[in-house]
């Protein structure tokens, strides 16, 4: 509620006007039964008809009047909402994008895609149902309460106190159910989110569910899920009938409570035919604002409940973020500096100890080494995926934890083994490398990258959707489509992980020859488990259980007898020269 009031806060004007007009108009709807008492006070009386009909002819004229005039301030309240709300619901949305975006890599991959989406739908989507209860339902109903109970205590003050103390036992009631339903909402919001995220991740892999019969285990697991769901919606739903049930009866009560009053009071001569009308118009009146008022305070507590797991996100900080003093990033040489690096996975499990490694300007290096090792956690430090545990790392001099995150970005180059591109169509998956870069340019890209040829064959060419992930694309395209896109950044430092892993004997010979053209004036750190494609490098470093084993060109090392770079060497190309 204090950051939804936080957004409010931001638009005063049309906020005012909102609460303004519903006020007035519900002012107006506590007056209206008092012209009905005085209408049939009047047609009680036992004046000629002619003064009757005169009097009666002005009461219905000022009732029109003012019938018009609630009528203007709920269509002024009506226009104002919708700006309000409207440019309210945008502005969480965009912030929720912003917010959630920059949230670590390590978040994206404890959290479930289609769970996030829900989130940050049903936040937005609560503060919508949320204002529109508290300024057409419980403002509405709070003005009329205040309004009823001070005429009422006009005509007698046991009509007032007894409509308060109702309404005292009535609120209390309401307040210890709706805080005990509470824990129940916010359990049924939990399961719902868990089987929104198990819907999700089964779709994405329903490949998978194929390829390997687990359709039926699927379907179990998501029967329970659903069956869980089910037990506590039957619970929550049973409560709510019966708490309705004994609210109805305490409205049976205390009408039948004030008609008996009333009798007595105007058998007392207090009371006269048309305060039977008040009584009545605002007893019915009241009613179905309070029989709502249970409704309305559970359902925004449900619709908190929905909201509090997006709000849990925006109260979370950020793990990787700019330091306030952070300045851009100035990469000449393109000198990457580790010294005395070390990283633990969740502060326990240790990958890197004491890691130091200098790569000069514009060197090409090769990372090598078992599953594990360290090898892809060393790029993820770079780019800041991961902020080191001790130790720092340089880029031509300066801090990356210095400087911003964008700017660091801005200067690599990243291939990675398994790309994942957009829902969008090819040109603009590649030009999201540069997006400023024209058709022709991207094209360029596309023929160095050697998948002009295989984009061209399609109907719609570089206007082809790839699908959700790119599925719609082959492995060794999707693989060709990100080279292209690196090719068109163009940055100073660039890094492949296996970036012709996926690619077949032709393929990867045209992509090493574009490759070769995007590596020259860069500093390259090639991530490799196949040997053959790093032969060239300037230096090759071998890594195992965080640490450097070997480093030397390919040559150097192949005269090393006995090293752990000639042995993975003999394993992929000597037993298969023999």
């Amino acid at each position: 509620m204090r950051i939804y009031w936080e957004y409010c806060t931001r638009h005063k004007v049309s906020l005012s006007l909102v609460i303004g007009s519903v006020t007035s108009a519900s002012i107006l709807n506590a007056v209206f039964p008092l012209f009905f008492k005085s209408f049939f006070d009047t047609l009680a009386s036992q004046e000629p008809k002619e003064v009757i009909f005169g009097t009666l002819t002005s009461i219905l004229f000022w009732l029109a009047f003012l019938y018009f005039l609630q009528w203007c301030f709920w269509r002024v309240a009506s226009f104002a909402n919708i700006h309000f709300q409207s440019k309210i619901m945008a502005e969480m949305a965009n912030d929720c994008f912003a917010y959630l975006h920059k949230h670590s890599f390590s978040f994206f991959q404890n959290n479930f895609v289609g769970s996030l989406v829900k989130k940050v739908k049903w936040f937005t989507k609560a503060f919508e149902d949320i204002a529109d209860k508290v300024f057409w339902n419980l403002l509405t109903l709070a003005v009329n309460l205040v309004i009823i109970i001070y005429v009422l205590s006009t005509r007698n003050y046991l009509l007032a106190v007894g409509v308060l103390i109702w309404l005292v036992i009535f609120f209390v009631i309401n307040a210890i159910f709706i805080r005990y339903k509470l824990k129940h909402d916010i359990k049924r919001a939990q399961i719902e989110t868990e089987s929104t995220g198990l819907l999700a991740d089964t779709i994405t892999n329903s490949h998978t569910i194929q390829l390997f019969n687990g359709y039926e285990s699927e379907r179990a697991k998501f029967g329970d899920t659903t069956e869980r769901l089910r037990k506590i919606r039957y619970f929550t739903w049973n409560l709510s009938g019966w708490f309705e049930a004994g609210q109805g009866f305490l409205m049976i009560s205390l009408e039948i409570g004030m008609l008996f009053l009333a009798l007595h009071l105007w058998r007392a001569g207090i009371l006269t035919v048309g305060d039977f009308v008040l009584i009545e118009s605002y007893l019915v009146d009241m009613f179905i604002r309070v029989w709502d008022f249970g409704k309305i305070i559970r359902h925004i507590y449900e619709t908190l409940a929905d909201a509090e797991e997006m709000t849990e996100i925006l109260e979370t900080p950020h793990e990787i973020t700019d330091i306030p003093t952070a300045k851009e990033l100035l990469a000449k040489e393109g000198k990457i500096e580790f010294k005395n690096v070390d990283f633990y996975y969740n502060q326990t499990r240790p990958v890197l100890r004491n890691f130091n490694l200098i790569i000069g300007g514009r060197e090409r290096l090769a990372l090598i080494g078992p599953s594990g090792a360290g090898k892809t956690t060393v790029v993820k430090l770079l780019l800041r995926i991961y902020d080191v545990s001790d130790g720092k790392i340089l880029i031509d001099g300066q801090n990356i934890n210095k400087i911003t995150q964008n700017s660091l970005r801005g200067v690599i180059s990243l291939v990675p083994q398994d790309p994942i591109l957009f829902h969008r169509t090819l040109m603009e998956n590649i030009r999201y490398g540069r997006p400023g870069a024209t058709d022709e340019e991207v094209i360029e890209a596309s023929q160095k990258a050697r998948c002009h040829e295989f984009i061209s064959q399609l109907d719609q060419g570089y206007n082809t959707y790839v699908g959700e992930r790119g599925i719609k694309l082959s492995g060794g395209e999707r693989q060709r489509v990100a080279i292209a896109r690196a090719i068109l950044r163009n940055s100073p430092i660039l890094v492949l992980d296996e970036a012709t892993s996926s690619l077949d004997s032709e393929s990867e010979r045209l992509i090493q020859e574009a490759i070769s053209e995007l590596m020259k004036e860069k500093t390259v750190i090639v991530i490799a488990h196949r040997l053959s494609t790093i032969r060239q490098m300037d230096r090759i470093i071998v890594i195992d259980n965080g640490r450097i084993m070997e480093e030397g060109t390919h040559q150097e090392l192949l005269a090393r007898a006995g090293g752990q770079y000639r042995k993975l060497w003999e394993i992929q190309a000597g037993s298969f020269m023999e």
